[in-house]
C-alpha cells in the first residue's frame, strides 16, 4: 500500500488539493490566532449579516406590497359586482347613492339597536317569569 492514502493528517487530503491548484489552503479553513485578522472577519461577516438583512426586509417589504395590492383589486372587484347589481341576494345597490356611507351607517345604528332591543326584552321576560315562579 502506498504511504499517499493514508495521511495522518486529516486535513492533509484538502491541503495537498488546494497545494495542486497553486494556491494555500483558504483562512477559512485553518483557524488564525492574528487578532487583526479576526477582527477583519467578524467586520466582513457583519457586513454580509446587514445585506443579507436589507436583503430581507426588501423581500418582506415587497411581500406586504402585493399583498396589499391583491386585497384592493378584490375590494374593487367586489365593489363592482355590488354596484352592477351581481349580487346573488339581489338587493338594491347601495351604492346607487352619493350618500351610500351615511345609509350604511345609519343601517348598522338601526340593526345594533334592534339587536340591543330585543336582547332586553329577553332579559325583561326572564324576570317577569321568575317572579312568577
Amino acid at each position: 500500500m502506498s504511504q499517499e492514502n493514508s495521511p495522518q493528517d486529516p486535513l492533509e487530503f484538502m491541503r495537498g488539493m488546494w497545494s495542486n491548484m497553486g494556491f494555500s489552503l483558504p483562512g477559512m479553513v485553518t483557524p488564525t490566532v492574528d487578532v487583526d485578522e479576526l477582527d477583519k472577519r467578524i467586520a466582513d461577516m457583519k457586513a454580509v449579516e446587514g445585506w443579507l438583512k436589507m436583503n430581507l426586509n426588501m423581500l418582506q417589504m415587497t411581500t406586504q406590497g402585493l399583498e396589499m395590492q391583491r386585497a384592493t383589486i378584490a375590494a374593487v372587484q367586489a365593489m363592482s359586482q355590488v354596484a352592477k347589481g351581481d349580487t346573488a341576494e339581489g338587493g338594491a345597490n347601495p351604492f346607487a347613492s352619493s350618500m351610500w356611507p351615511w345609509n350604511l351607517m345609519q343601517q348598522g345604528q338601526a340593526n345594533v339597536a334592534a339587536a340591543a332591543a330585543s336582547a332586553g326584552g329577553a332579559a325583561q321576560s326572564g324576570r317577569a317569569n321568575t317572579q312568577a315562579k
